[in-house]
């Protein structure tokens, strides 16, 4: 089964200094059939405008993943952690027992970015956060895996998640095909950014997200330059 829910369905609100668009139920936003995918539970496509961003809020029990596509995100959070995450970058925060933590654009543009929450397996571990730069150049036409909570496939290279769980990106050019094989029992979640693509065959724009689950492999071409972001988790 693949869906796609076009990006000018998803969810939306305007704050001013912050642009969103929901591709889950969240906030102000609430669609009974949009609650979630597999254990994946928020995937938000944020921007947010230069010299402003959220401030001070505790979270628990949840593995918070930022992927930042332009600009830079700036972090801060009551465990003392403090860190600039960059275009093409990510950072980890598992909430675990609870953190406080504040973002911020500190950037004289604006910073694009998508938030990405998926429910830890298990409740109550201690709370932690770290970053890591991926340049995009080594995902150029193939997957590379950004974050796990796969037994031995996290490590040095690869931010560490509290759940069965794994963030992947590519990036393709315009003609370029790219297959992953999958688990049919697991579910998927692919956004891409930039250019159009086909998923096993059904078309997809730029932010649009494309829900998978029932299928043993993905083909995707793309029509155009694109960057691929991608959540798999049970």
């Amino acid at each position: 089964m693949i869906e796609i829910r076009p990006f000018d369905q998803l969810g939306k609100a305007n704050h001013g200094w912050l642009d969103t668009s929901y591709h889950f139920s969240f906030s102000g936003y609430h669609d009974p059939q949009r609650m979630g995918w597999g254990a994946l539970r928020v995937w938000n496509d944020d921007w947010i405008d230069a010299r402003s961003g959220f401030p001070p809020h505790p979270h628990r029990d949840m593995e918070i993943i930022t992927y930042v596509r332009k600009g830079a995100i700036s972090h801060r959070d009551s465990l003392g952690n403090e860190g600039r995450t960059a275009a093409g970058d990510v950072q980890v925060m598992s909430a675990g027992t609870g953190i406080t933590h504040a973002e911020y654009n500190m950037e004289d543009e604006p910073t694009e970015l998508f938030q990405i929450w998926i429910v830890p397996d298990r409740m109550g571990d201690a709370p932690r956060w770290g970053r890591r730069a991926f340049p995009k150049g080594d995902r150029a036409g193939r997957w590379i895996t950004l974050a796990s909570g796969h037994d031995g496939e996290a490590g040095e290279e690869i931010l560490s998640l509290n759940t069965d769980a794994r963030l992947l990106a590519a990036t393709l050019v315009e003609g370029d095909r790219i297959d992953l094989p999958i688990d049919p029992e697991r579910h998927y979640y692919l956004v891409p950014v930039g250019g159009e693509i086909t998923v096993n065959g059904h078309a997809a724009a730029s932010r649009d997200g494309v829900a998978i689950t029932g299928e043993d492999a993905l083909d995707v071409m793309a029509k155009s330059g694109v960057e691929l972001v991608l959540v798999d988790s049970r």
